[in-house]
């Protein structure tokens, strides 16, 4: 099997919105003994990316051209001599701190786990950040059976993951959302309450018994809302607190990559046992980068928006919400 000397990868040169993007042409090192050399197929992206490529985050501190994206799936090709049980073929799902959004990379086997049949390219390319920041907070709130929780934007890639596995795990859960997503969270089992003026007081009608857990991932008056509805500052999670779970699983240290990959491996036990379903609302061709994150910060997709290295068609596709959407 010949292996590429070189890769094309994502990378900008100053902070700035999407079209900062660009695709380049780079050397594709070897790999080291504990490494692999994989072909991407697909590969993530979340809004923590939009964070950092805006410069929001001063202490990430890499220097320019900096390189985008941390979820991918792929087929290793060539494997360095300690990457034993990692042979050429071995389809995987991953993570890095940056750069995922790639033809090729060579990536330490620490941050892989294998790919099953059930789980498809497109849920394994955009499974790392959404599944981990999901599991990390329900494991801080030890959500269980006989929990109630509320999650905020549960449409979204983390907030239907968690909604999703914390009913997986036995708990109520009742998601906020707009009205164009109440159809979705009732297919997932989830009650829908609509956000807006009020919501304390629907959220109560929907769970008399009360509340005992509340997750925000729309960043605007949850504290607000968990207060009035009695739940205890310790079962309270902001988005402010999401994002520091979202670095802190981008971080390439020993310790954080070994415990990133040991919650990849959960999700992706937990994706093909169907726990939860990832929807993907949005498949875009690599080079089609920035009109992929610009659907993604119009804050209108369900669950994950995902980039394909070889999509079968490289035209872009009219999505349902965006017809429907037109007409309103």
């Amino acid at each position: 099997m010949k292996i590429p000397t070189s890769a094309t990868v994502v990378e900008y040169d100053t902070p700035g919105e999407p079209d900062v993007l660009v695709l380049r042409e780079r050397d594709l090192r070897p790999p080291g003994t504990d490494e692999v050399v994989i072909e991407v197929v697909t590969a993530g992206i979340s809004h923590i990316d939009a964070l950092l490529r805006a410069g929001r985050e001063q202490e990430w501190g890499e220097e320019f051209p900096r390189r985008s994206g941390s979820d991918f799936a792929g087929i290793v090709l060539a494997c360095g001599s300690g990457a034993q049980g990692w042979a050429p073929g071995t389809e995987v799902v991953g993570h890095l701190r940056s750069g995922a959004q790639a033809t090729h990379l060579t990536v330490s086997t620490a941050a892989l786990v294998r790919r099953p049949r059930t789980v498809p390219w497109e849920v394994a390319g955009g499974l790392y950040l959404a599944a981990a920041t999901a599991l990390d907070t329900l494991d801080s709130l030890s959500i269980g059976s006989g929990d109630t929780v509320v999650i905020s934007a549960a449409a979204g890639g983390v907030g239907s993951v968690e909604a999703q596995i914390a009913a997986h795990l036995g708990a109520r859960v009742i998601g906020t959302c707009g009205d164009r997503n109440f159809d979705y969270l009732r297919q997932l089992g989830i009650i829908p309450i609509r956000y807006g003026e009020g919501i304390a007081d629907r959220i109560r009608k929907a769970a008399p018994q009360g509340v005992t857990a509340f997750i925000d991932n729309f960043g605007q008056d949850g504290r607000e809302v968990a207060e009035e509805l009695g739940v205890p500052a310790s079962r309270f999670r902001s988005s402010a607190d999401r994002r520091d779970v979202e670095l802190a699983l981008l971080r390439d240290d020993p310790e954080s990559m070994a415990h990133g990959t040991a919650l990849l491996e959960r999700a992706v036990a937990l994706a093909a046992r169907r726990a939860f379903t990832l929807l993907i609302s949005g498949f875009y061709p690599l080079g089609r980068v920035a009109d992929a994150y610009a659907d993604l910060q119009r804050l209108h997709s369900r669950g994950k928006v995902v980039l394909g290295t070889h999509p079968v068609n490289p035209f872009p596709i009219i999505k349902a919400r965006d017809v429907v959407e037109s007409r309103r």
